[in-house]
């Protein structure tokens, strides 16, 4: 029910509304309307009912929650409506209704109009979607009127409930009274009549003043109506309606008097299961009735008398005597109710069934058949005629035409999208859900019913009483009270300032764990469109800390830190190099930004999750010492290299010999020491610059000493080399000088030639032999052409080449193609000729198979 008179209690910080329209700044007071009518009648009172339809109509009508059933929409204060007068008082909107109405009459119409019936006005009927009390079709509403239907097309006015005209009601009451209902024009029945009536008791032993609508009552007294029996009284309590039969035992005889029983007053009145055996007035037969009282009459065989069958009668017999048969045919109808007996006349029954042969068909109309006339004649042909619901077929087997309706259930989806239609499979649309749904505020006692399906769309009811559910979260004790509500209690609406573990507080607003709403409730309000946008959902944990502070790379470069959330343990890399020195002591990290990997300690805290830095891949750099060209063996490395080892050559001072010595042995010596023991300790080999002689000294660093003192002996000539002396190296070279040459451009097999001046023996022999000298020289080559290919380039050779490979691999494929083809056709043309000759020689070998048998034969036939 909906709640009394709201309180006038504070307004909370967990209201979600501010304001209040007009109609909720006044108090509910439909339940101290209705209490004086409550009170009479008492709980679960057959007319608590009404006053439970019209309070609910009120507040829904009220909050805006009425809704049609066949939309399933809201019904508007301006919409025109409907409203079922009979049973239900549900409202409708005027079109959806009339659309309502003409369908089913139009459905009606089409089904007397299939059964070949005829309709008219009063015929065709409707139904209210609801409670499906039928109208005729002349009742569809046609005009907008208010609940009351005194006004035709009542105006809205936001002071007057919607849909009505806001007068008295004065519809008659229930019961036909002859009072009339006293309230504003309303939806729903009229209340019971509330005018003070006298009225006696249902015995009639009391008369009080009474409410003429529960004018019937009872005194609850003894009852004392005199019973049926005409004896006894009834010792019931004051009730309503006929008194119940008479329980008081005795003995009574039954109607022949032949048993005693005791029995109930009520049933004293009985027949036993003995016969009558009484004799009739003939004084020859019994009586063969069963227990009965009064004379048993007259014998029937006396008087009048005629044979079986009825055509003759006999006048003045005995009743003792048989009629005799007139042997006439019987000619009785028979049971068929078309043919007659045709024996002869006979006593007892005629027989059962008619077996005179007919010509019948059956009930389709599709088979014709001579049948015996008792025995009904059917087809096995199955009917396709749609059924009335228009989406199965008939299936019935020889269907006379009128198909029965589907027995199917039409199991189609309602309107509400929650329940299936539970009516058999009909044509049309279904019948809105007859769920209601009831939407009530969090205790509960303010609520209201709304079609099934349209319960997402109604406003959750306001109750005027404050909430009872305790605030579970950490501000209990501060928080302000709020009104009843629907569903679950709302969110507290202070901060929640609770302090993280980094120091900082909370400041969104509290977040705490909230009362749960009542599950039998299932209305889902729309959500509110939140101003916190990163406000956490109530009942879970603070958010991690939104504090700004400024936090370092993972390698503590200086400058690199950034802006970043408290809450925010993810570590980020800066664009620096790493830039941390590495093991090996000579190089530093050059990997991007890292975090640094600690010692075994600090990690076993918490503090050691990172990357190592990269390892040195380098080769050792170092200089080593003493001195020496080879690069150390070992990887990068702390401290000193190891001594070099390495085998070096290096030559003697000549150049004669080649010696080998360790490195760092070489390395550590002198120089005066590594001169000392790359001497070779043998002459000199080197040529000198100005002659063609070796240096006599012993092998020595440096040029060769006094090189233009050579003490060698050498062989001079003339020009034409027919005169020659010996003389010693260092003048040979004193002579050129003053002949203005250098030694050292003089070659060796021209050293010392030309010096000594020719005589005039030396001419004449030099003549002869540049003659045989010019018949010597061979004749100059012919140039030679060029030739074109020469002058081609590499790639274009290459080219030339490709492509005449692919000429000669082109006519390659393609005889070794046509080669395939021939040796696919031999083969074929083979196993063609293999084949003929081997059905040939099977053919042969057959026949003279045959020949032979037929001799066989032959010979054993003349034998025989």
């Amino acid at each position: 029910m909906s709640s009394a008179a709201a309180h006038n209690s504070p307004s909370s910080d967990s209201d979600s509304d501010g304001g209040t329209n007009s109609s909720d700044r006044h108090s509910d007071l439909s339940s101290t309307i209705f209490k004086s009518y409550i009170d009479l009648t008492g709980g679960g009172h057959q007319y608590q009912h009404d006053l439970i339809k019209i309070q609910s109509f009120l507040t829904s009508s009220r909050s805006g929650a009425l809704s049609c059933l066949i939309c399933l929409e809201r019904i508007r204060a301006v919409d025109p409506t409907w409203s079922c007068s009979s049973r239900c008082f549900a409202v409708f909107h005027l079109l959806c209704i009339q659309s309502w109405g003409v369908q089913a009459s139009n459905l009606a119409a089409a089904r007397a109009a299939s059964r070949a019936a005829t309709t008219n006005d009063n015929s065709l009927l409707w139904h209210c979607p609801k409670c499906r009390i039928e109208y005729p079709k002349y009742q569809i509403p046609k005009t907008y009127y208010c609940f009351c239907g005194k006004l035709e097309n009542p105006p809205h006015d936001p002071w007057v409930l919607p849909h009505s005209c806001g007068e008295i009601c004065g519809r008659p009451l229930k019961y036909n009274c002859g009072h009339h209902c006293l309230l504003l024009c309303h939806p729903g029945p009229c209340p019971s009549c509330p005018k003070l009536v006298k009225a006696k008791c249902f015995c009639g032993a009391v008369e009080d003043m009474k409410r003429c609508g529960f004018k019937n009552f009872s005194c609850n007294g003894v009852c004392k109506k005199l019973l049926a029996c005409k004896t006894h009284r009834c010792n019931e309590t004051c009730h309503d309606g006929e008194c119940s039969p008479c329980d008081a035992k005795a003995v009574y005889k039954c109607q022949c008097g032949k048993v005693k029983m005791e029995r109930q007053c009520f049933e004293r009145d009985f027949r036993c299961d003995n016969p009558c055996d009484k004799l009739l007035g003939c004084g020859r037969h019994k009586c063969e009735r069963g227990c009965h009282e009064g004379e048993c009459g007259k014998c029937p065989l006396q008087g009048k008398r005629t044979c079986p069958c009825g055509k003759r009668v006999y006048e003045g017999m005995s009743c003792d005597v048989a009629a005799p048969v007139c042997g006439a045919t019987c000619d009785k109808m028979l049971s068929c109710g078309f043919h007659r007996c045709p024996e002869r006349c006979h006593r007892g029954p005629c027989i059962e069934t008619c077996r005179i042969v007919v010509t019948k068909a059956c009930r389709c109309g599709s088979l014709r058949k001579q049948v015996p006339c008792y025995q009904d004649l059917t087809c096995e042909r199955k009917c396709l005629k749609v059924r009335d619901c228009e989406r199965h077929a008939c299936k019935r087997r020889c269907c006379d035409g009128d198909c029965p309706p589907c027995s199917e259930m039409c199991d189609r989806k309602l309107r509400c999208r929650n329940h299936k239609c539970p009516a058999p499979c009909h044509r049309g649309a279904c019948a809105p859900c007859p769920v209601m749904v009831t939407i009530s505020c969090f205790c509960g006692e303010t609520y209201f019913e709304v079609p099934c399906g349209t319960e997402s769309e109604q406003k959750p009811p306001r109750c005027r009483k404050l909430c009872r559910m305790t605030t579970l979260c950490r501000h209990a004790s501060t928080s302000k009270p709020h009104r009843c509500h629907y569903g679950a209690c709302p969110s507290c609406r202070l901060i929640c300032n609770e302090e993280y573990p980094c120091g900082h507080n909370c400041k969104l607003r509290c977040h705490g764990p909230i009362p749960p709403p009542l599950p039998e409730f299932t209305l889902k309000p729309k959500k509110k469109k939140s101003t916190h946008q990163n406000e956490p959902s109530p009942g879970t944990s603070c958010p991690p800390c939104p504090e700004l502070v400024w936090k370092s790379c993972v390698g503590n470069h200086i400058g690199a830190e950034r802006m970043m959330v408290c809450s925010n343990r993810a570590e980020f890399a800066c664009d620096n190099l790493c830039g941390n020195l590495l093991k090996c002591g000579n190089h530093y990290c050059t990997k991007v930004c890292h975090a640094i990997k600690l010692n075994h300690s600090s990690a076993s805290e918490g503090h050691g999750r990172g990357e190592p830095c990269e390892k040195c891949t380098l080769r050792c750099e170092k200089e080593r010492d003493p001195t020496c060209p080879h690069p150390c063996p070992l990887p990068c490395h702390l401290g000193d290299c190891r001594p070099c080892k390495a085998l070096i050559k290096r030559s003697c001072h000549c150049g004669a010999m080649v010696h080998a010595f360790e490195c760092i042995s070489y390395n550590s010596l002198s120089q005066k020491e590594q001169v000392s023991a790359r001497s070779c300790r043998g002459p000199c080999h080197r040529k000198l610059p100005y002659c063609t002689h070796l240096c006599p000294e012993t092998c020595h660093p440096g040029e060769c000493p006094s090189p233009d003192q050579c003490s060698k002996k050498v062989v001079i000539r003339c020009g034409c080399q027919t005169l020659k002396k010996e003389m010693l190296c260092k003048d040979v070279q004193a002579m050129y000088r003053l002949n203005g040459c250098d030694p050292k451009d003089i070659s060796k097999s021209q050293y010392g030639l030309g010096l000594l001046p020719c005589n005039p023996d030396c001419k004449s022999k030099v003549r002869v032999a540049e003659a045989e000298l010019q018949l010597r020289k061979p004749k100059p080559p012919e140039e030679k052409e060029l030739d074109a290919k020469s002058n081609t380039t590499k790639r274009r050779r290459r080219r030339d080449r490709v492509q005449e490979d692919r000429k000669t691999s082109r006519l390659k494929s393609l005889i070794t193609a046509i080669w395939r083809v021939l040796l696919f056709v031999a083969i074929t043309v083979t196993l063609l000729i293999s084949a003929y000759y081997g059905y040939k020689g099977l053919m042969w070998l057959s026949d003279r198979m045959n020949e032979a048998e037929t001799q066989r034969q032959g010979r054993y036939t003349r034998r025989i």
